[in-house]
């Protein structure tokens, strides 16, 4: 996976906090799909910590499962705290790196997180970050997206490339499957399971894409994109390729590798 640009994407997320909820319509399904995994996997947790809080959808659903928890998130960009804070009065929003967790060892009977993990350099680090605020018998449960993601976007790009003579890729890469189980078990973590998913959304158009991923956020994270990533007509080659290779009479796809995992604090 390719570098990230951590500021580009704190300063992203914080700009879009107040339209994010609006377009993100398969990070919603993701929230519903880990719901599920925590009334299975968590027990009763009494201090319950969600690992890039954003806009606090996904705390805000465990406070109603477990109203007597107490209940934490953090999140890089300031515009998101901000913005959960508002939505929930009992949580606690913290804005704050997921590889520098400002608690203190085995604070926490259960840790969540929801379409963050994608956006680290270190997944390793990260999850190491997870395993120390754990107590001893406590729960991880995460989704992240995985290499696949959006694979119909980049493969447009790199073609409009090679149109122009380029060959080299710098859009931002997610993590495969196997480094995800890598980090998870590295990380000291015991009963892991990781399992991957694809979902998939239809757009009207490529335009209507792009709008929606800029109105979350989700814009490429390389150190080395530049605003002329798409000049003009790099842009126009590339809407032209993602239509023709992968356009339908009900628009146009954009596939999400969901890659959802569990482990356990020994």
């Amino acid at each position: 996976m390719g570098g990230i640009d951590r500021e580009k994407v704190k300063g992203s997320f914080h700009r879009q906090a107040a339209t994010y909820d609006q377009h993100a319509r398969v990070q919603k399904q993701v929230v519903a799909n880990l719901l599920d995994e925590v009334r299975k996997e968590a027990g009763n947790p009494g201090k319950i910590l969600d690992v890039g809080s954003g806009t606090g959808r996904l705390l805000a659903e465990l406070h109603r499962l477990h109203p007597e928890a107490q209940l934490f998130g953090v999140d890089l960009a300031l515009g998101m705290c901000i913005t959960a804070s508002a939505h929930l009065a009992a949580g606690t929003f913290v804005t704050a790196d997921a590889e520098s967790l400002p608690f203190m060892d085995g604070a926490f009977n259960l840790v969540t997180s929801t379409s963050t993990y994608q956006w680290l350099p270190n997944l390793g680090h990260a999850f190491a970050e997870v395993r120390r605020v754990l107590a001893p018998g406590g729960t991880f449960l995460f989704a992240l997206f995985g290499e696949r993601t959006l694979f119909e976007l980049k493969d447009a790009h790199f073609l409009a490339l090679k149109r122009e003579g380029e060959v080299e890729d710098i859009t931002h890469r997610f993590f495969p499957k196997a480094r995800v189980e890598e980090a998870l078990a590295g990380a000291g973590f015991s009963l892991c399971r990781v399992e991957s998913t694809l979902e998939v959304e239809l757009h009207a158009d490529v335009t209507a894409l792009l709008k929606s991923l800029k109105k979350i956020g989700a814009g490429n994270a390389s150190p080395r994109a530049s605003a002329g990533l798409y000049g003009r007509q790099r842009m126009l080659a590339m809407m032209d390729i993602y239509r023709e290779k992968y356009g339908t009479a009900d628009g146009i796809p954009a596939t999400y590798e969901v890659i959802y995992g569990a482990g356990r604090c020994p």
